[in-house]
């Protein structure tokens, strides 16, 4: 995305998904343990979904107008995790990341967050960022409320995954 920067932090840069990433994406993404806590990611993760997401991710950052911003979270050339802010209309979007299960624990989505909130408050002039959460991701929550979002609610049978409705927890951050 033209106006995105790649953006620096300790350990990790964030950037637009792009070609050349297909390889570290399916690698780091195919995992039942990511799999199970989200509600768009397929398992297994095959190549031709990699390819898939790099080429429609490309084809959205060059929008004029955001509707979706999808960006990679990279350590030495390697994608780890992704995260992106989608849903974009108006004043509010909705929140969606994940990680390898490597770097689990270590602060980098926390601070992967920090970033793109700052970024779509102060760059897409958001008024709300919000984020579901299967109800069983603690950790995912807690990344949340570590970053200032508040509790608002359970969203009851919210998600639907393998056959079964999955209520979410709902975290907002208002600017």
């Amino acid at each position: 995305m033209a106006m995105f920067p790649n953006m620096t932090a300790k350990g990790f840069m964030l950037r637009p998904f792009r070609k050349g990433d297909e390889r570290s994406l399916r690698k780091n993404v195919n995992n039942y343990n990511i799999y199970r806590y989200t509600g768009l990611i397929p398992h297994p993760y095959k190549m031709k979904h990699a390819r898939q997401w790099i080429k429609s991710s490309a084809a959205l950052n060059n929008r004029r107008k955001a509707t979706e911003l999808r960006l990679a979270i990279v350590m030495g050339s390697e994608v780890v995790g992704g995260l992106g802010l989608r849903n974009i209309e108006g004043h509010k979007a909705e929140l969606g990341y994940w990680l390898a299960e490597q770097h689990w624990g270590k602060g980098i989505m926390s601070k992967a967050v920090k970033l793109v909130c700052n970024f779509g408050f102060n760059k897409l002039k958001l008024q709300r960022i919000y984020a579901t959460v299967f109800i069983q991701n603690k950790a995912s929550a807690r990344v949340l409320e570590k970053m200032g979002f508040k509790f608002e609610g359970i969203l009851h049978k919210y998600h639907q995954k393998d056959g079964r409705l999955i209520d979410a927890l709902m975290y907002a951050k208002v600017k």
